[in-house]
């Protein structure tokens, strides 16, 4: 897995070796909590933002559990479960990845112009 990871990471690096894009925070909900996934994030220069489990013991934990990101998340889990009720995107029936972003642009369109019309 760390190879896929530097594989990515090499992908996001311009011209001068500086890195375009990466993520600075990682969230996820309890079932991503655990010790080694909060230090190879951490190692990895990545905050975690996942929250703590009921039996745990939340000031052992090395990082701070920031509860603003966290709810910024469901931004993300709102749009991907309104990108699933559209039935064509989430058939994925568009075999090119050309196609298929331009349905995903035509789903925002759509989508847009409603917010608009209200």
């Amino acid at each position: 897995m760390d190879e896929l990871l530097v594989a990515a990471d090499e992908c996001l690096l311009d011209e001068d070796g500086e890195r375009i894009a990466w993520p600075f925070a990682l969230g996820g909900d309890k079932g991503y909590r655990a010790d080694w996934i909060d230090a190879y994030l951490l190692d990895l220069g990545i905050e975690p933002v996942i929250p703590s489990k009921e039996n745990e013991d939340r000031a052992a934990r090395p990082v701070e559990f920031d509860k603003e990101a966290y709810r910024r998340r469901n931004v993300v889990e709102r749009l991907i479960g309104w990108l699933k009720e559209s039935r064509r995107i989430f058939s994925r029936f568009e075999k090119t990845a050309k196609n298929f972003g331009g349905m995903l642009t035509l789903a925002f369109i759509r989508k847009y112009l409603r917010y608009e019309l209200v």
